[in-house]
């Protein structure tokens, strides 16, 4: 996958995206008042964010032991390296999986899986293993016992100097 070029209102505009997404009527018309740009493009720069793969999905994240129908795992697969972007992206389609990362190891994506209602997570689970092709044998599947932590949050930018900046 190549890298993607973001300049600084993207990056402020992910920072806002995740650690402050107004839940609006207009949420792209107050993260535009935020950034000194218009709805419009806000709008824009997450369409654009999002066909260049940076942004793959827009949702929340529930803490699903907080409300106790739910399950979670993480997956490892041994995936050939050939083969990596396509397995990536049949994990990816999947809305019950919250996070998906490579690792230099054997074992060389790993991913979480959470379901939550009538959805089953050993069926997910099989049905992600069955449409990968990788086998048994090649996975290994860490069911939730205790959650440690909940809350993972990235920093597009440098909240000090970003700060410095703010009054041009």
């Amino acid at each position: 996958m190549k890298a993607v070029k973001l300049d600084k209102k993207d990056k402020e505009l992910l920072q806002l995206m995740q650690d402050e997404f107004p839940l609006e009527e207009r949420p792209w018309m107050i993260l535009g008042e935020k950034l000194g740009v218009t709805e419009e493009d806000v709008f824009a720069r997450v369409k654009k964010l999002s066909d260049n793969g940076v942004i793959r999905k827009l949702r929340t994240i529930l803490d699903a032991q907080k409300l106790g129908s739910c399950s979670s795992t993480l997956m490892a697969m041994k995936v050939p390296e050939d083969n990596m972007e396509y397995i990536a992206g049949v994990v990816n389609e999947y809305m019950s999986v919250t996070h998906n990362y490579r690792r230099e190891h054997d074992y060389n994506l790993w991913f979480t899986v959470t379901t939550c209602g009538d959805t089953d997570l050993e069926e997910t689970v099989e049905e992600i293993k069955r449409r990968t092709g990788i086998p048994d044998s090649d996975t290994i599947d860490l069911p939730t016992t205790h959650v440690f932590k909940i809350d993972v949050r990235f920093k597009f930018t440098d909240s000090e100097a970003e700060g410095g900046e703010s009054g041009e």
